[in-house]
């Protein structure tokens, strides 16, 4: 197969600074488009991967799934776009496509789904590398089209922190008679309060800080919760629909199930791994409460989500920064120093 080589940032082991390397793509097929990158939003899973947290890593890798650009070339059997043409790239870049998952539009649940890094490209038989580079060649039922009227930059972060927070909102009917609760006012965060007040819901957000309760309302909270405030939780006992869970590192969630009510709902989205404390059931039995999880969306869920971002003007706040400065944003990231979304800009890399 004809490939060539990109620009491109990433680290060779879990110890290195990501660095400038180069990449190969393959030259486009039948139903590929090829996407000059634009923007590329960072995300906590870009570190851990990076830095292999989970225990998956291999290497080299190149980090990056939210992804907007511009369609440079596509193949004779693409239908949907053409050179030009704004589009994004998110976490998925492939699935088996023929299991109940995929057929249900759940490509994000497909065994065989293939990430936009760390994934297997099955035409190289390599390792696929994401979107800190200077292209990308993706087959066009994984590419989405953007509203052009939004801010570009702040798009990119809906295709990961936009998606994981809108697939449960959705799943759970979230409306204008919902009571909804945020924990942690982060990249993940941020997103799930825009979008539930976007859906009509009431919003509230838990956090451990008071100082975040005038960022919370701006982005559209009613209501801040302080979550080290014992009369304050009290008082929150039983009142929540659905809480959708942010935080990225192990705590206790139990405080927070006690808020839900009969029947109610906590998502964890942010955290992966063994529960510390273990999570106490009498109030989940007693209430028909739950605790599940969720992850991303499927390619028709995401594009929905886009067209909702359209209509209701929704984009990331975000910290445009160089590809050059990756290292230093990462460390910032672990400190929580950012409101609320590093996002590349690319031509950084190109120049």
């Amino acid at each position: 197969m004809k490939t060539k080589q990109v620009n491109a940032y990433g680290t060779e082991s879990p110890e290195a600074d990501l660095k400038a390397l180069q990449i190969d793509r393959r030259e486009v097929l039948e139903r590929d488009i090829e996407i000059d990158i634009l923007f590329c939003g960072v995300c906590h899973s870009d570190l851990h991967f990076a830095r292999n947290d989970w225990g998956m890593t291999q290497y080299p890798v190149v980090p990056g799934h939210e992804i907007v650009g511009k369609v440079a070339k596509i193949g004779t059997g693409v239908k949907a776009y053409k050179v030009g043409d704004i589009v994004a790239v998110g976490c998925l870049v492939d699935s088996c496509r023929t299991c109940n998952n995929c057929k249900n539009d759940l490509e994000q649940y497909c065994p065989e789904w293939v990430g936009t890094y760390g994934g297997f490209d099955k035409h190289l038989e390599t390792n696929t590398h994401g979107g800190y580079s200077e292209t990308i060649v993706v087959d066009e039922a994984f590419v989405l089209s953007v509203p052009e009227h939004l801010d570009l930059a702040g798009i990119a972060p809906v295709l990961c922190a936009g998606i994981t927070t809108w697939s449960p909102l959705r799943y759970w009917n979230v409306n204008k008679d919902s009571k909804v609760a945020v924990v942690g006012l982060g990249g993940l965060g941020h997103m799930a309060i825009k979008l539930a007040h976007a859906l009509g819901a009431h919003v509230t957000l838990f956090s451990r800080s008071p100082n975040k309760i005038a960022d919370a309302k701006a982005l559209g909270a009613h209501e801040v919760v302080i979550s080290t405030d014992e009369a304050q939780m009290e008082k929150a006992m039983g009142q929540f629909d659905l809480i959708l869970d942010t935080v990225p590192y192990a705590h206790d969630f139990n405080p927070y199930i006690g808020t839900l009510n009969t029947n109610g709902t906590l998502v964890v989205l942010g955290y992966l791994g063994p529960l510390e404390p273990p999570v106490v059931t009498v109030p989940m039995i007693m209430g028909r409460k739950s605790l599940t999880g969720s992850l991303i969306g499927g390619i028709a869920e995401t594009q929905e989500l886009l067209n909702f971002c359209g209509k209701h003007n929704i984009t990331s706040d975000i910290e445009i920064i160089n590809m050059q400065d990756i290292n230093t944003a990462y460390e910032r990231m672990l400190k929580s120093d950012v409101k609320y979304r590093f996002v590349i800009d690319m031509k950084s890399l190109k120049n």
